[in-house]
């Protein structure tokens, strides 16, 4: 959906609208653009990136128009827009898909304005290098993240439970979780949702065990032994009451509103660690975070530092100069950082991260010290997806998930189907 309402009211009271008028005057160019941006997230995100757009175009003139939805309809719409050569200027992108939308020539590399409206001098390499397809800058990271559990302080407070850490494993999930269901709180509430569907999850086992989601060359990094034993897991915690059941976690259709966190079915969520923002504007409870589990007690773990979102510019703007500036200004600016928090992950400018750490609140606070503390959860960052990954996340492992879940197909069933469809998946779009 398209929502701007109230968006004007989140710099109320700021001296960011004063500072950005002395900005001075920007090339006509600059301020005859109209750009579109097109973003996905909740309400929150909304309005800090909203925000920004008031603060650009106050300084710089123009206008630009931006419309939000929930993940699971961005994607299908954005493939429509694309199709259609109506692309918006400025689209937020997923490290998952930027190969695909590269190679298909639907973002375009940005490169010939590094040094000129696109500043990148104090941008750490690791982001920027995340961004790149076969050399080429397709995305400027938003920042920098990792993926992370969330949890509801308080309902482990209630069960009398100490609440999982980064030093937790499977066993410890089992353990716990078997315990938090018999302590029976807020009308049966499960420790954690299910996360057998969620392939990022499925990315941080696979990696702890030394293999790999995806291979360099965009091939399968594992076999089908791993995804019967990755259902089997599942299966597992589910029949032990440890998640919810699948019947209440099919209900999860993408928005954070949602989730089994926030509609109070569990009290652990897999996530990211920009997320917990927008999830503690939804929940009453203080939320915290911590690592995902580990397969053994003292193990490291399969976490990386990933750009959490980038900026493109569509292959078919007609502005991509001013569109590029924007991104530059959106990425750069100390008072546009300061609106943005870390919301979208930990600012990838040092200049800006130094500037805003100090103003932020507990919930970025715990963010931002979360992915600079990973210690040996962190390991390196992988390459980026091969094109048809995002069909086999939404229309494979989610589908299969959920199947599993209702028993309407068997761990070992699925595991052997999910690796020869996805095979057949990536031969395809080779």
């Amino acid at each position: 959906m398209t929502n701007r309402i109230d968006r004007r009211q989140f710099l109320m009271g700021s001296s960011a609208l004063v500072a950005a008028g002395a900005a001075g005057v920007m090339p006509s160019w600059a301020q005859d653009a109209n750009l579109r941006l097109t973003f996905w997230g909740g309400q929150a995100r909304a309005d800090r990136t909203y925000g920004v757009t008031d603060l650009y175009t106050a300084a710089k003139g123009g206008s630009i128009e931006g419309e939000f939805l929930a993940w699971n309809d961005y994607w299908p719409k954005l493939a429509t827009q694309t199709a259609g050569g109506n692309a918006p200027d400025v689209i937020q992108m997923d490290y998952r898909y930027i190969v695909e939308y590269a190679k298909r020539n639907a973002i375009a590399p940005l490169d010939e304005f590094i040094g000129g409206v696109l500043k990148l001098d104090d941008f750490d390499a690791d982001q920027l290098e995340g961004g790149k397809v076969d050399g080429k800058l397709y995305g400027i990271s938003l920042g920098a993240n990792s993926v992370a559990t969330l949890i509801n302080t308080a309902a482990f407070e209630e069960a009398g439970i100490e609440p999982p850490t980064n030093a937790w494993t499977y066993a410890e999930l089992r353990e716990k979780g078997e315990a938090f269901a018999a302590a029976n709180i807020r009308n049966g509430m499960k420790m954690m949702s299910d996360g057998s569907g969620v392939e990022p999850m499925l990315d941080n086992w696979l990696r702890q065990k030394g293999l790999a989601l995806y291979t360099a060359d965009g091939k399968l990094g594992f076999g089908a032994d791993e995804m019967v034993e990755w259902f089997t897991l599942w299966n597992g915690l589910r029949d032990a009451g440890v998640i919810v059941l699948m019947e209440d976690q099919a209900l999860d259709t993408g928005p954070l509103e949602s989730s089994m966190l926030v509609t109070g079915k569990s009290a652990l969520m897999p996530s990211n660690s920009n997320q917990l923002v927008g999830f503690q504007a939804l929940v009453q409870d203080k939320l915290d975070m911590c690592g995902y589990p580990r397969l053994e007690a003292g193990s490291g773990g399969g976490h990386y530092r990933k750009p959490s979102m980038f900026f493109s510019i569509a292959g078919s703007s007609a502005s991509k100069e001013a569109a590029t500036e924007f991104v530059s200004y959106f990425v750069n600016d100390v008072e546009a950082g300061k609106i943005l928090g870390v919301e979208r992950g930990i600012p990838c400018s040092a200049t800006v991260r130094d500037a805003v750490a100090p103003t932020l609140d507990e919930a970025n606070q715990i963010a931002l010290n979360f992915v600079a503390n990973l210690g040996d959860l962190l390991g390196a960052l992988p390459p980026p997806p091969p094109a048809a990954a995002g069909e086999i996340d939404i229309s494979l492992l989610r589908t299969l998930s959920q199947e599993v879940g209702f028993g309407a197909r068997s761990a070992e069933d699925a595991g052997a189907y999910f690796v020869t469809e996805a095979t057949a998946i990536l031969d395809r779009a080779s």
